[in-house]
């Protein structure tokens, strides 16, 4: 709920308007009701009675020895999970949340959708990723001040709930963040990439192109059956003109199908004049695919072919490779564990 709402709430209850002032902060410093002391004893009691204050909790988490990116697998209610990655940089505390369990896109580079979409996230849990790592950090007196919609799911295919999240996080008495911090990545659903263009939220779109041609995407992304290429930028450029921000085009270099000579020209050759970077992405591999990375001079040249036709272009950093940072690998690893243990246990009792 946002300020407003829970403030409603409290009314229909019979408490004073003040009290949901006073719950939404408590809650997104992310405390649980026994923690908000400032409400009587009753109260704390109804709340927990009705009412959940954090969604989501974080079942563990692994520190990199390399780059102290910490990869956090969330427990939520239901039993599901799903992951977070904090990365910190120069400029803050970056985290990468999830918005769906699992993912229906079907990218084959990707481990997230192996099994498919269990579900979507709620609002309140994609923000309880948020609150769950804050508390984390609260030791080491740091918090998240920059967020990435790009774990586990496509957040144009959980479009209200994830609005709903970017809406929440600037409300005020909140989290409060800037949405000029917020990424938020697509595999380029076109319909919505144009209402998000009239949501009034500066966030930084990221499109994950992967390659410079249809008929090189559909190798490995199966929303390239559905909309081209042209549709895609065509959806950017009315981004680029309704919010005045750059578009990101994240491009992940796979072995033999889209990282030669030829494919870097002919993607200057589709971005030139558009207000964009592109960032490659050397690919991380997933045990259950069959696709390969590249060599660092393979990057390097690909690189170099951008820069001289004048597009901005970096490489990924790459962080949390010790610790599987890429997104669907700890999720599977642990509820494959799970599996198996609950088979074994069943397996004792018979």
């Amino acid at each position: 709920m946002n300020r407003e709402e829970i403030t409603a709430w409290v009314r229909e209850k019979g408490w004073s308007a003040f009290r949901g002032k006073q719950i939404f902060e408590w809650i997104h410093r992310g405390a649980d009701f026994d923690g908000m002391t400032n409400l009587p004893k009753d109260m704390r009691e109804e709340l927990k009675r009705t009412a959940v204050a954090q969604p989501v909790s974080i079942r563990m988490h692994r520190r990199s020895r390399i780059d102290d990116t910490v990869k956090f697998l969330y427990g939520l209610r239901d039993g599901n999970c799903v992951e977070g990655v904090l990365m910190r940089y120069r400029f803050g505390v970056s985290l990468c949340i999830s918005t769906q369990v699992g993912c229906r896109m079907g990218c084959r580079f990707c481990a997230s959708t192996l099994e498919g979409r269990i579900r979507d996230l709620t609002a309140g849990e994609m923000l309880g990723e948020i609150l769950a790592a804050n508390q984390f950090l609260a030791a080491e007196k740091e918090h998240v001040s920059h967020v990435v919609l790009m774990g586990s799911g496509e957040p144009l295919d959980n479009y209200d709930q994830v609005i709903r999240f970017l809406r929440l996080l600037r409300e005020e008495g909140g989290v409060q963040l800037s949405l000029r911090n917020v990424s938020l990545s697509t595999c380029g659903i076109v319909p919505a990439m144009f209402r998000l263009a009239e949501e009034n939220l500066p966030v930084t779109l990221c499109v994950s192109l992967h390659a410079p041609t249809d008929e090189i995407r559909r190798k490995t992304m199966p929303v390239a059956e559905r909309w081209s290429i042209q549709e895609i930028l065509e959806a950017c450029r009315n981004y680029i003109q309704k919010t005045g921000r750059r578009v990101i085009f994240e491009y992940a270099l796979v072995d033999g199908i889209n990282a030669g000579e030829a494919e870097a020209r002919k993607l200057a050759e589709r971005l030139r004049g558009m207000q964009c970077h592109v960032n490659l992405i050397p690919l991380n591999e997933v045990r259950e695919r069959k696709l390969k990375g590249v060599r660092e001079d393979t990057v390097t040249r690909f690189m170099k072919i951008l820069e001289d036709e004048h597009i901005s272009v970096t490489r990924r950093r790459e962080m949390g490779d010790d610790i599987e940072g890429a997104c669907g690998q700890l999720r599977r690893s642990v509820v494959a564990g799970d599996q198996t243990r609950g088979a074994e246990e069943d397996h004792a009792k018979v």
